[in-house]
């Protein structure tokens, strides 16, 4: 619930696209559709992803208005949910289960046949008792203003969002510029012009200075 609790780094993104009739139903139903599912435990590594509230990353319904729409403000949560084996121990852990079958068959190696069994027979027995990593990107979309901050700076992150915004709501996020306040096409190829090319020889640069 950090977005409603004071500062902190986003990044700013226009909307794009025509607000459809009727958006509060559609998009309610379109959030209920995309909810964050809990899986079975015997989920395998596979990443969970789903919308949830802002208010708990345990709350996934969206019949409720007034948990999620605020005036012309859309907060949402995207949550992801990934399951990982502690890779070192799980390689310890199968090197002991060939020698067992070794000994036990008495021979001197394990068939790749046999070692693909004991491996997927020991994952699918720790998936079950690992808990998920849980990541969750919060999300104010100001509907009427058509721009959304996102509570993530990395690109990963931004990339799966956007792809999940444009799934649910048929809308582009693209990101914003400063540019974007430059009211005139001249003051922007200006602003571009006296920008320093990464080419730049430090002559040119003392010049813009």
């Amino acid at each position: 619930m950090g977005i409603m609790s004071g500062a902190m780094s986003v990044r700013r993104f226009r909307v794009v696209g025509e607000l459809p009739e009727g958006w509060r139903e559609l998009f309610r139903d379109r959030l209920q559709e995309l909810a964050f599912k809990t899986p079975p435990h015997e989920v395998g590594k596979e990443e969970i992803e789903g919308w949830v509230e802002v208010h708990n990353l345990l709350d996934a319904d969206f019949e409720n208005y007034n948990r999620w729409l605020y005036n012309e403000f859309v907060l949402i949560a995207l949550r992801v949910d990934k399951k990982r084996l502690p890779a070192k121990l799980f390689a310890a852990t199968l090197e002991k289960r060939c020698e067992a079958w070794k000994k036990e068959k008495e021979v001197e190696r394990v068939p790749a046949s046999i070692r693909t069994e004991l491996k997927e027979a020991l994952e699918l027995e720790w998936l079950k008792q690992t808990l998920p990593t849980v990541a969750v990107t919060e999300a104010a979309w100001n509907v009427n203003e058509e721009w959304l901050v996102l509570h993530g700076m990395s690109d990963a992150v931004s990339d799966r969002f956007r792809k999940r915004f444009f799934r649910t709501f048929g809308l582009r996020l693209v990101p914003w510029s400063p540019l974007d306040w430059v009211r005139t096409t001249d003051t922007v190829e200006g602003l571009i012009n006296k920008a320093p090319s990464l080419m730049a020889s430090p002559e040119d640069l003392g010049e813009l200075r």
